[in-house]
């Protein structure tokens, strides 16, 4: 089997392991039943938690402590940072995605993408993955966001000089805190600069190379969602 058909596998399995990442995005938290515990002020102090306790925990949760990430430019992610670019609303209808993969024999290593990431204004938060947020407007989630197709599709500062992905994902999901369209018009320059800052190609959901046809294709489609999503509502005229 070719390198190219393996990772277009990958690729494929990735996508259902977004989905449950896009799911728990907006997963409200369950609330708490009965008082909590406080632990002995002596020993909170004792827990120095690092991004890669993740993988054993479940994603998207935090205990609020301070986590340093080791020199990549990125700011300290507490408990108020991880919330960053995390969903309004669990409720979406539409998902569109594009994925930046490495070349024939080529993988994408995790402090390259880190500094593409920065580079094209993505911001690392909730989740581990990184989300391109509406500027001046972090509280209304994210634009759109990136993870690794690599399980479990988080991005491990701890460990991140070593990572090794042969792809990365980047998914919007609809509604988005700008209209389809704009969101899309966000998106798209993004993948494709993060692509050439990591010597990768741009696939489009069927893991094609994404050409000017698809484009036209994929912007036709997220007019006619705004229309759809736009309209007023239809009132009936009274008789009298």
């Amino acid at each position: 089997m070719s390198d190219m058909a393996l990772l277009r596998i990958g690729i494929l399995a990735a996508g259902l392991l977004l989905i449950v990442a896009i799911l728990m995005f907006g997963r409200p938290k369950k609330a708490p039943q009965g008082r909590r515990k406080e632990a002995p002020e002596g020993e909170r102090a004792r827990h120095e938690p690092v991004l890669g306790e993740a993988a054993d925990a479940t994603p998207g949760e935090s205990d609020g402590e301070e986590v340093s990430q080791p020199e990549l430019g990125l700011p300290p992610v507490d408990g108020s940072a991880s919330e960053l670019g995390k969903r309004v609303s669990q409720d979406f209808d539409k998902i569109v995605s594009l994925y930046v993969a490495a070349r024939a024999g080529e993988v994408l290593r995790g402090e390259d993408i880190v500094v593409a990431a920065e580079k094209t204004g993505l911001v690392f938060g909730h989740m581990n993955v990184f989300h391109r947020l509406v500027e001046g407007h972090p509280e209304r989630g994210p634009i759109f966001s990136m993870a690794s197709i690599m399980k479990p599709g988080s991005f491990d500062m701890a460990t991140i000089r070593e990572m090794q992905t042969p792809a990365i994902a980047f998914f919007l999901t609809l509604p988005a805190p700008l209209t389809a369209l704009d969101a899309w018009e966000k998106m798209l320059p993004t993948v494709q600069r993060m692509a050439e800052l990591l010597d990768g190609v741009v696939l489009d959901d069927s893991r094609n190379a994404l050409g000017r046809q698809r484009i036209a294709h994929i912007r036709d489609e997220l007019r006619a969602y705004d229309r759809q999503h736009q309209a007023p509502p239809l009132t009936k005229t009274p008789r009298w």
